[in-house]
């Protein structure tokens, strides 16, 4: 049982506990000396080791993906929490709870779940309802949307990921809808609990969050077609605009080609679950990384690389 999260890990600190092993890295220091680089999580987060002495015999002792039992000190380097790790092993299963390890959602997965099924009930157009509840008859399909992460690093990347962001979406659509008379809300409601419906087989997630071999060679936006083509296939009869239409939605809703859609919105619908995921994708992730970022004393996180820029945390008096 842990003694210790990694979000109460202060310099000085002792730590004796088990951790979740996301990466490691044999490295060397400027004098030729090979050391160990970890990133180490428990449910609350994630943190930086380093093993210094006998790197290459402990190394040879666990593997990515690992529940390790480690000995450590906590130190602050650069205003960021560091182990420095001198001793490690992979755990017992006894030692050692999968739930502990996991990042979720902070939200209810069954009243998340309930939400998007109470959207699916407002939709008036009975070719588009009938698909989106056949398509959540499938056990499969609906036990993955619950859990599925909607990305491996970038934003919503916990068990519940997919779900939270995919409902974040549904009511910013509901808002817009309302807003803008001339969209079809029928459409952008089926459009956008479908637009990353494929990240329920692009990624793998137990317990950590990698692509699956399909979702490397293929990847979310055509598994996601097909998945809509095989229940629009089940269901029988289904109007082949509105079909086209909702495959447009899917291959467009990253926007440009550079992002990986093979097509850029030509559809107002389509334009809109564009915009609206990718406002609620980012929202998360500079969220969360303020939320997770380590020093207390500054009012900037440390630069984002992929954002590209350091982000303001606001006044911490």
């Amino acid at each position: 049982m842990k003694k210790i999260y990694v979000k109460d890990i202060r310099a000085g600190d002792r730590v004796s506990d088990t951790f979740l092993v996301l990466d490691k890295n044999m490295a060397f220091s400027q004098k030729g000396a090979p050391y160990l680089s970890l990133r180490l999580r428990d449910r609350t987060g994630d943190i930086e080791g380093r093993v210094w002495d006998r790197a290459v015999e402990l190394d040879r002792l666990f593997k990515k993906g690992d529940i390790v039992l480690i000995q450590s000190r906590a130190a602050s380097y650069k205003n960021i929490i560091q182990l420095s790790v001198v001793d490690i092993r992979k755990a017992g299963e006894e030692e050692a709870d999968l739930r502990e390890y996991v990042l979720s959602s902070r939200f209810d997965i069954e009243e998340m779940f309930g939400e998007v099924m109470t959207f699916i009930d407002g939709i008036s157009n009975p070719h588009l309802k009938k698909l989106m509840e056949s398509l959540f008859e499938d056990p499969a399909i609906a036990d993955g949307f619950k859990k599925a992460p909607a990305a491996k690093g970038f934003h919503h990347f916990y068990i519940g990921g997919l779900l939270e962001h995919t409902l974040s979406v549904l009511h910013l659509l509901d808002h817009a809808a309302a807003h803008y008379k001339m969209l079809n809300r029928d459409l952008l409601i089926a459009g956008g609990i479908l637009h990353d419906i494929g990240k329920i087989r692009e990624l793998s997630f137990t317990p950590l969050i990698e692509y699956s071999d399909t979702g490397r060679l293929i990847g979310h936006i055509v598994l996601g077609v097909e998945m809509l083509d095989a229940a629009i296939a089940r269901i029988g009869e289904f109007p082949d605009r509105l079909a086209m239409e909702l495959r447009h939605i899917i291959l467009s809703h990253h926007g440009v080609l550079e992002y990986g859609s093979p097509k850029r919105p030509k559809t107002l619908e389509a334009l809109v679950i564009h915009y609206l995921d990718d406002m609620d994708a980012k929202v998360n992730a500079f969220h969360g990384f303020i939320e997770n970022a380590d020093d207390d004393e500054s009012d900037w996180t440390p630069f984002h690389r992929l954002f590209e820029r350091f982000i303001y945390k606001g006044k911490t008096e």
